[in-house]
């Protein structure tokens, strides 16, 4: 789960999309062997040691395919290929009507370092205790890719025949290059739509009551830019007219002087709206102004003056870090100034550096592209989506706001979005802000959270697989 906005999902937790309370439905009954598998897969799971440099991704994913093949997965429907030391996995439930696009189901095998000697137990000796499972990569993104696993075991038990193939698709790096990524994406650019473990879910009050669900359906570029001067340098006694520390300086005052344009999508608007109903003042009133006109530019300057929902509104570029001079007594032979970007859906990493061009106003700077990020639309709230969702979130939580939202960070979904397949994050896991330690030392999950995602994951595929 990538850098969920608990402040602005919190204060959206008004009824967006909610349905009337209903029965539970039979798909809510999970018996204690499917917990129990789950469980088991869980910590077998965090007992991979799946960080870059280790090796253990493609062991992993053999693993994964080894519980599949034991639910009835023919081999052949399984594929694991190596890249580099990692590795993707993708296993494909075979439909009814293999003229249908397939559903893929995404999440990443890989997790971040984790020091033994920083942690309070081993981070990849999972530990049940209190109530909660430890270990790395539990919540990031082990939990719902075990829950997937565990679900596409259960329904193949069932004999459950899905209309359309159902992919699981798991990437190997989406930690650190997102190379499996892009692999995976470019594979399986036709299908119908992705759901993401990786992003989304429900968010707990502090008293352990479920507030609302967060559904993900678009995230921000992220991109870093350099700009540069150059100059012949001296000494410092002889001053010249060019001096790239000053050229530095004067561009970096017009970056911060420019806001880009406002831009708002079906995406945000929804997100404005449900949040302008829990918020209160000037902030609260300029949501719902913005979410019904987004030309009302009192209301964009209102969120755009506040550093929470300036990224809701418009694309962002900040500096943050420089780089001049090579000593006290000579005039500096170079100045940079590193500018990170956070771009609105279906902007172009192009046109954002034409911009920055433009604002700067000086052709000898020198604005490059830092690495090669991928840009991507947000995917429409599709009615067929939300109304699955909407009936797995009943059958745990009965008449539950779903709340959809715009990332600030990168999940597996930017690249799929990019190549044309509606994504959305729809994880099963529901916790506290208070309990989130992704990435973080003593990392953890609530063990009652497994029930609920059994329940979510097994309802969305019954539906959206038809």
């Amino acid at each position: 789960m990538k850098q969920t906005r608990y402040a602005i999902l919190a204060a959206a937790a008004a009824a967006l999309i909610v349905a009337t309370p209903s029965a539970m439905a039979k798909d809510a009954k999970v018996d204690a062997r499917q917990s129990a598998q789950a469980l088991d897969i869980l910590k077998r799971s965090v007992a991979f040691k799946t960080v870059a440099g280790q090796g253990q991704v493609p062991a992993y994913a053999a693993y994964l395919a080894d519980v599949l093949k034991a639910a009835g997965f023919a081999a052949d429907d399984i594929q694991i290929e190596r890249r580099g030391e990692t590795a993707t996995l993708i296993a494909r439930y075979r439909g009814a009507d293999a003229s249908k696009k397939p559903i893929l189901l995404a999440g990443h095998m890989d997790v971040v370092e984790a020091k033994a000697e920083d942690w309070a137990r081993d981070p990849f000796t999972p530990v049940a205790e209190n109530g909660y499972l430890y270990g790395r990569g539990v919540e990031d993104n082990k939990f719902d890719v075990s829950m997937m696993v565990a679900t596409l075991a259960r329904l193949k038990r069932e004999g459950f025949k899905p209309g359309r193939d159902i992919i699981l698709a798991l990437s190997g790096d989406e930690e650190t290059d997102m190379v499996t990524t892009r692999a995976l994406a470019a594979e399986l650019k036709g299908a119908e739509l992705l759901l993401n473990g990786d992003a989304g879910g429900g968010m707990l009050g502090e008293d352990g009551k479920p507030m609302f669900y967060g559904l993900q359906a678009g995230e921000k570029t992220y991109a870093d830019f350099e700009i540069g001067f150059t100059n012949p340098g001296g000494h410092s006694s002889r001053p010249t007219k060019k001096n790239a520390i000053y050229q530095l300086a004067q561009a970096t005052s017009q970056i911060g002087a420019y806001q880009f344009p406002v831009q708002a999508n079906e995406l945000t608007r929804a997100s404005l709206r449900a949040a302008s109903a829990q918020t209160p003042g000037e902030i609260g009133q300029a949501m719902k102004r913005f979410a019904d006109n987004p030309a009302d530019t009192e209301a964009a300057a209102v969120l755009s003056a506040d550093p929470e929902w300036i990224g809701q509104v418009r694309t962002t570029c900040v500096a943050t870090m420089m780089n001049a001079g090579h000593a006290r007594n000579a005039l500096p032979q170079s100045a940079t100034l590193s500018v990170n970007c956070r771009i609105f859906p279906g902007v172009s990493i192009d046109s954002v550096k034409q911009k920055l061009t433009e604002v700067v106003a000086d052709p000898e700077a020198k604005i490059t592209v830092v690495g090669d990020p991928t840009s991507s639309d947000a995917s429409p709230l599709r009615a067929d989506v939300m109304a699955a969702i909407r009936k797995a979130i009943d059958a745990r939580q009965p008449g539950l706001p779903i709340v959809p939202s715009m990332s600030a960070g990168a999940t597996d979904s930017l690249h799929f979005r990019a190549v044309g397949v509606p994504s959305y994050g729809v994880a099963g896991l529901f916790m506290k802000p208070s309990d989130a330690y992704a990435h973080g030392l003593n990392e953890r999950i609530p063990l009652a959270a497994i029930d609920g995602a059994l329940v979510q994951w097994h309802i969305l595929l019954k539906e959206l697989a038809k």
